[in-house]
């Protein structure tokens, strides 16, 4: 059973505030080490359920905060980009199932550090008329490659909002949000405890959690933060102009639709 760990940084117990989650300062330093232990734990939670191979996924900001040195030496890690699935790479590796550790809610939502993929372009993100987060988009794209999300830890809201969208996933909740900067945390060594528990529990009963299929074509439809985001945008010629702030295109694939939303990321920094 080979598993696919993918760990972001704002639904880490004691993170909080913007500056944890960016390079260049001893918050952001002491995030990371957070970050790491958690990998570990969902890391020992894989092997305590007879996990033949891990593989994690550093999926924030630059994908690289994880101090490899720090993690288990049982596990492999996936860091730098670019790279085509992104926060699922590993999937083409050919894994069994997906944790995802450290996630948090979508954009305009009341989750701690809620964003969909960038807060600077995207208010909101649709697939085939389904508004969805970062769990949501990259579940299905796990589950295009037949993998199901067996398990998932963050805040409650996050837990909220993604409950329907994985029936059979175990999910561990390692903060209560107050607000966007603000709650109430397990401490990290709670929190390591109950994700090595969740990740064990998930695989052990890994049969019964069916993968997040989408079926293609895929209709992506993204409001802007901006209009002059949808401006620039529109300059790739397949993509169309809704409304000021809204576009939209067509792809085949989750994979694909995956690809071109975080090229339209990458774009969007010739506006800061």
């Amino acid at each position: 059973m080979k598993i696919l760990i993918s760990t972001d940084i704002e639904g880490v117990a004691g993170v909080f505030h913007p500056e944890q989650t960016r390079a260049g300062n001893t918050e952001y330093e002491r995030a990371r080490r957070l970050m790491t232990d958690e990998a570990n734990a969902a890391i020992a939670g894989a092997f305590d359920a007879g996990a033949s191979a891990v593989l994690v996924n550093d999926s924030h900001g630059s994908f690289r905060n994880l101090l490899a040195d720090r993690l288990d030496a049982r596990a492999q890690v996936v860091q730098g980009k670019p790279r085509y699935l992104s926060m699922m790479t590993g999937l083409e590796q050919g894994v069994n199932a997906v944790c995802m550790i450290g996630y948090h809610s979508r954009a305009q939502g009341r989750g701690i550090l809620a964003h969909t993929i960038n807060s600077f372009a995207f208010a909101r993100v649709f697939f085939n008329a389904q508004e969805l987060g970062e769990a949501g988009i990259y579940g299905a794209l796990a589950g295009e490659y037949g993998a199901p999300v067996l398990m998932a830890s963050g805040d409650d809201v996050f837990i909220d909002e993604h409950r329907a969208l994985f029936p059979h996933t175990v999910f561990v909740q390692t903060k209560q949000a107050h607000g966007q900067h603000s709650g109430t945390s397990l401490s990290p060594l709670q929190a390591c405890s109950a994700i090595r528990s969740g990740v064990a529990t998930a695989l052990a009963q890994r049969p019964a959690a069916p993968p997040l299929v989408l079926p293609g074509p895929i209709a992506v439809r993204i409001q802007t933060t901006t209009p002059a985001m949808a401006d620039l945008f529109c300059q790739w010629p397949s993509l169309h102009r809704l409304q000021g702030n809204e576009v939209t295109f067509e792809a085949p694939t989750v994979e694909a639709a995956v690809r071109m939303v975080n090229c339209l990321s990458a774009m969007s920094s010739m506006l800061r």
